[in-house]
């Protein structure tokens, strides 16, 4: 029979456990990357959408330009890094705590010279500023050391699947080297850039978290075996995203609070967990869920270009 007393004891050790930052040199100074709601609270972040293209097509996700819907994914409209420098120089005065400039959509930040472009400008006027880029991690391997040399040293990987069968689900189609391709095929090229990009990123020193979609009956059994990969691979964080019923998989209901803690609760037997995310738009600026300056910044005086392109 078990010790009541040895079971709180081990919970408590647990709750202690995950309040340790895991990376402390980040606590406070990056929201995505900070354990403790205190250390999310503290720095603001600035997402520039400049990525105009995607090199996969996600079975949850629908792009779309506007200045309501509140997802990843959605922007006002898309920039060029000219633009985008203007907005930080705008930012930097406006915001007081910014403390990161990261590029997450509308499209793959690495699927186009954009992003790169604009992190190389930044990171020459403000070098105090942490950089971060999310990717789908397609073209990671190739591209990581360019993201280095721009000042990049925040790296987050949308990986969803590490089993080729559960993966061509949620991917079913992407393009590489000019030519399109389909289900498991497509399945074993994504993942297998994933882990690789993930393991160069780890070399170079990048501070490297995961973000998983979790999908009702596609992958939430899935889970523990994606941890366990890309904790392999060198990454030490994951934020698990429960799934927004969009596009292909509408039909799907969003999981539930118990589905979410399952699927946390086995990631963390091999990573830090990160809990505060707010899945936020492509021109997202200030702290999350806390201050929101992007009308301030995304203004209609601001000339951009409208759209872009889906690939």
């Amino acid at each position: 029979m078990s010790d009541p007393s040895s079971s709180a004891c081990a919970a408590h050790a647990m709750r202690q456990a995950a309040m340790v930052p895991a990376f402390p040199d980040l606590e406070g100074r990056h929201p995505c990357f900070s354990t403790t709601a205190e250390g999310h609270a503290k720095a603001a972040r600035l997402h520039l959408p400049v990525s105009p293209a995607c090199n996969i097509a996600c079975a949850f996700c629908r792009r779309d330009f506007n200045r309501v819907e509140h997802r990843p994914g959605v922007a006002a409209r898309l920039l060029t890094p000219e633009d985008a420098v203007g907005v930080v120089e705008r930012a930097v005065r406006l915001i007081p705590n910014l403390a990161v400039v990261g590029i997450a959509g509308p499209g793959d930040p690495l699927a186009s010279h954009h992003a790169i472009a604009t992190f190389g400008r930044i990171h020459a006027r403000w070098p105090d500023l942490t950089l971060c880029v999310s990717t789908n991690g397609l073209m990671l391997p190739a591209r990581v050391g360019e993201l280095r040399a721009a000042g990049v040293t925040t790296l987050t990987v949308t990986v969803n699947a590490v089993d080729a069968a559960i993966q061509a689900q949620i991917t079913p189609k992407l393009a590489w080297e000019r030519r399109r391709l389909d289900g498991v095929e497509a399945a074993h090229r994504l993942i297998a850039n994933q882990l690789d990009g993930i393991a160069r990123a780890a070399e170079l020193g990048f501070t490297i978290k995961i973000n998983t979609v979790l999908i009702p009956t596609v992958n939430d059994h899935h889970i523990g075996d994606i941890a366990a990969a890309v904790a392999g691979a060198g990454a030490r964080m994951i934020n698990i995203i429960p799934l927004i019923p969009e596009h292909h998989l509408k039909h799907l209901p969003e999981p539930t609070f118990v589905e979410r803690h399952k699927a946390r609760a086995a990631a963390a037997a091999h990573l830090k967990v990160f809990t505060h995310c707010q899945r936020c738009r492509a021109d997202a600026a200030g702290v999350p869920g806390l201050s929101d300056y992007t009308p301030e910044l995304y203004g209609d005086d601001l000339v951009a270009e409208p759209t872009f392109s889906h690939g």
